[in-house]
């Protein structure tokens, strides 16, 4: 094992102190029927240069292309400075921040995120980050069950609306624990959550998920379900698009009270798209929930000398400490995005991400508008959208995405393989990068695709 500093005789020399006979010894406790040496799946070592010209022959099957797609994972404009800072050799790679006196810079990085997303979102407290937005979601459910586990029914409500990923990611995470996962269905017309349906549910919930906007991009009636929720003692969680939230109305002032709860994605915050990731999940909360939140909070205090400083804080609940009786296994943070996102956020500013989220807005109508002037393309729901918007085609959705795909455009997300019922239908979305040439162009080659 090249690198490892161990000679043979350091080797030889502490397996006679603990006396084991050989490194094999060292696993005995794995079970004969566990271990294998068949490794014939495993392709054979190759050398640096094998390595390299491999890694280079598949970065150039990469092709630039104008990007309509969305569904969670959004292309925006990420300023130079952003990652410039980023990686720089202190944040590129500083690791867990356990020992204050020697984190305060990484400790105080995270503190302002924490401050940025609660401020985003309307909520009192957010935590350092956790690993995606899929994630973050499953963590709000196992938290919304811990905090309604007197007398509640460990059931929560996941409208179809809610991203099919992420409903994947909750199941696997909550199977295992006892928990019940409702299918709340949508209305077919406004691509919302069907209210009639919920009002109908007369058995005892923990919490409902609200996202905002929802996987097809509409608007949800986040007042009204709020309020239904709490009217039957359930919790809400809150699933929303970071960038949506510097126009609409922040999960905090949902309803009477605001949400209990609130995660999402902040892919949109300065991180870039690269062939499925990296990803972080955010997550904020109410005050009085603080103590059942997972993953770490950094806090913010004095010294001696009164000067600020910077520390973990909250950490009982945390695995390294608890263990088996954590509240979570999620004991770090996607610390490299979240000093990105901070950044971002920073550069931005209240009135920066608002005009993010305007243009965006603004280039996907432009785009709804253009392409359902085209013949059999039509709008699938009547609903207020943000961002993205679901189209129906008069050919398989399939084929539009290879056709214009051969000229360079990904036209969007292919929605018949988890909604089936939508058929030949394309979630589309343009963000502030798109121009108005892009969108003529993916118009006059979408025409062109189509039958006269």
């Amino acid at each position: 094992m090249p690198f490892i500093p161990h000679t043979d005789e350091d080797i030889r020399s502490m397996l006679a102190t603990i006396g084991v006979p050989d490194i094999e010894a060292l696993f005995d406790e794995i079970p004969a029927a566990l271990r294998t040496t068949d490794f014939d799946a495993v392709p054979p070592g190759l050398n640096e240069i094998e390595v390299t010209r491999l890694l280079r022959g598949r970065a150039a099957q990469n092709h630039a292309a104008i990007c309509f797609a969305g569904g969670g994972a959004y292309q925006h404009h990420i300023p130079a400075p952003i990652w410039e800072i980023t990686s720089r050799g202190e944040y590129y790679s500083a690791y867990t921040p356990y020992q204050a006196e020697a984190s305060q810079g990484t400790l105080q990085v995270i503190y302002e995120y924490q401050s940025m997303v609660a401020a985003l979102t309307g909520m009192e407290v957010s935590n350092a980050s956790i690993y995606d937005g899929a994630s973050a979601l499953g963590e709000a459910v196992l938290m919304a069950v811990r905090l309604s586990r007197r007398g509640k029914s460990p059931r929560v409500l996941v409208p179809a609306t809610v991203h099919p990923a992420y409903r994947k990611v909750v199941a696997t995470l909550v199977q295992n624990q006892g928990i019940s996962l409702e299918e709340i269905p949508y209305d077919i017309a406004s691509g919302a959550i069907d209210l009639e349906a919920l009002e109908s549910i007369k058995e005892d919930f923990a919490a409902l998920v609200i996202p905002q906007p929802n996987y097809f991009g509409c608007l949800e009636e986040v007042d009204a379900l709020t309020n239904w929720a709490h009217k039957q003692g359930g919790l809400v969680i809150g699933v929303v698009n970071p960038t949506s939230l510097a126009l609409l109305k922040p999960p905090g002032e949902w309803g009477e009270v605001g949400a209990d709860i609130v995660c999402g994605e902040g892919q949109p915050l300065g991180i870039p798209l690269a062939s499925g990731g990296p990803y972080f999940g955010f997550m904020a909360c109410k005050q009085a929930h603080v103590r059942q939140m997972p993953g770490r909070i950094v806090g913010r205090t004095v010294d001696l000398e009164n000067k600020p400083g910077y520390t973990l804080t909250l950490q009982a609940r945390e695995q390294h400490i608890r263990r088996s009786k954590a509240t979570s296994n999620i004991c770090t943070n996607q610390g490299l995005m979240v000093t990105a996102a901070t950044l971002y956020m920073g550069l931005l500013g209240p009135q920066g991400l608002a005009q993010v989220a305007a243009a965006c807005h603004a280039n996907t109508m432009a785009l709804v508008k253009r392409l359902t002037a085209i013949p059999g393309v039509e709008q699938v729901f009547e609903k207020p959208f943000f961002h993205e918007a679901v189209l129906r085609f008069p050919v398989q959705a399939s084929t539009v995405l290879s056709t214009l795909g051969q000229h360079g455009i990904l036209a969007g997300v292919r929605l018949d393989r988890t909604y089936p019922e939508l058929g030949d239908t394309l979630l589309v979305c343009a963000t502030e990068l798109r121009t108005e040439e892009e969108i003529e162009l993916y118009t006059r080659e979408l025409a062109a695709a189509l039958p006269a």
